[in-house]
């Protein structure tokens, strides 16, 4: 198993932020981190998983799984329903689950409802609109998805849209942090809130899945206060996210979504040595409001085709920046709700966890292509792990994650 630096090293570190321009050295990787103002609690359980579109929260801990290599077909289908039946029993008590003393205190003993193997029967679920105050379980979300040869080694349908990514131009992929049968997403304003989380999880796993990598993420300090965060580079990563009534269309595919995870190493302190004008020519935006190089608010839409008046008509977001590249204006109109943490392993491994939700990870596809052919960014990012989940429907009563897919 591939295990990330963040959890045998100090729990604060010191992160070179590169868009401070003076280079700017913050504390990044705090313990606990304060919630964004005013950023209500996620929902527990639903239809659609919480972590997707909820307010993004501090810190991040992606997990991935194998499922035992000896369980196949009908008998893998029973364990991994099991496992997904005790987690959505662990999940239905935040509070408890991320408690750094939760332990056997999740084993679900049917005391509540429950028949002893996580199945709810007469458990009293929160619906979709019941809501975290954000106290006690910092505003803790769980998202579960499966991974692509998952379906076939069980002998269950395959979702539509999930398949394995293709290789790209320019990417050094770790196999031993790639992949993966079962993939988890753990987010909190709290990093111990998470660990705490995984533990239990896995711990409930038992035999039937198998760690296979980890990787923690970290929102950096805002110098600006809050708003879109920013990243390592120091610009603000997802100013052209999907509205909500735009995450209907390009993200949610009925009540799931795929998940594309993608560990980006950035060569910080080389783009930190280029002047702000030019870095702002890569991107494609202002650094410190993060709008279109010609002018407008951070969320404006970005006119790749826009010509300046004088010196010839050049275009004013350039050729090869990473905004025209990435533009939904080249894949008629679909966006991805992008996200992503930064992550620090070390001095010399630091960068971008990129996670974002799609209807179609197609779109991921389309996108990366044009990126690794003419975006100038990739002169100073780099992936060296990849990933890509189909997320499951919420759990209801009676229905734990997986139902509808086991059966």
């Amino acid at each position: 198993m591939a295990k990330n630096a963040v959890f045998d090293a100090p729990t604060r570190r010191r992160v070179l932020i590169a868009g401070a321009g003076i280079g700017l050295t913050v504390t990044a990787c705090s313990r606990d981190a304060d919630p964004p103002q005013g950023a209500p609690g996620p929902a527990r359980h639903g239809v659609r998983q919480a972590g997707v579109t909820t307010p993004q929260q501090a810190t991040a801990l992606l997990l991935a799984y194998d499922l035992d290599p000896e369980l196949r077909g009908a008998a893998g289908a029973r364990a991994l329903k099991a496992v997904l039946a005790a987690w959505t029993h662990a999940l239905a008590e935040p509070d408890s689950l991320v408690a750094p003393e939760a332990d056997e205190a999740n084993e679900p003993d049917g005391s509540d409802g429950s028949d002893g193997s996580g199945e709810t029967g007469g458990a009293d679920w929160p619906d979709e609109s019941d809501e975290s105050n954000g106290s006690g379980a910092a505003r803790f979300t769980a998202t579960v998805g499966i991974g692509p040869r998952l379906p076939g080694r069980l002998g269950v349908p395959v979702p539509a849209a999930l398949r394995d990514l293709p290789p790209f131009p320019g990417e050094r992929l770790d196999p031993a942090r790639c992949g993966g049968d079962v993939l988890v997403q753990l987010c909190a304003d709290s990093a111990d809130a998470t660990e705490a989380a995984a533990a239990t999880l896995t711990r409930l796993a038992g035999d039937t899945l198998r760690p296979r990598w980890r990787q923690a993420g970290f929102l950096p300090p805002s110098p600006d206060g809050g708003g879109t965060p920013r990243d390592l580079l120091g610009f603000k990563n997802g100013s052209a996210n999907p509205t909500a009534e735009e995450c209907e269309r390009w993200v949610w595919t009925g009540d799931a979504t795929y998940l594309v995870v993608r560990r980006v190493h950035l060569s910080v302190e080389d783009f930190a040595r280029l002047p702000v004008h030019r870095q702002e020519e890569i991107i494609g935006r202002r650094r410190e409001t993060g709008g279109p190089l010609d002018g407008g608010p951070e969320h404006a839409d970005v006119d790749i085709h826009a010509r300046t008046a004088q010196g010839g008509g050049r275009y004013v977001t350039p050729p090869h920046s990473h905004v025209r590249a990435a533009s939904p204006s080249l894949d008629a109109g679909a966006r991805m709700l992008r996200r992503g943490y930064s992550y620090a392993d070390g001095p010399t491994d630091q960068g971008l966890l990129f996670l974002a939700f799609m209807r179609d990870p197609a779109l991921f596809t389309r996108v990366q292509r044009r990126m690794a052919a003419r975006d100038e960014l990739s002169r100073f990012s780099e992936a060296r792990g990849s990933a890509v989940a189909y997320v499951l429907p919420g759990a209801r009563p009676g229905r734990p994650l997986g139902a509808e897919l086991l059966g």
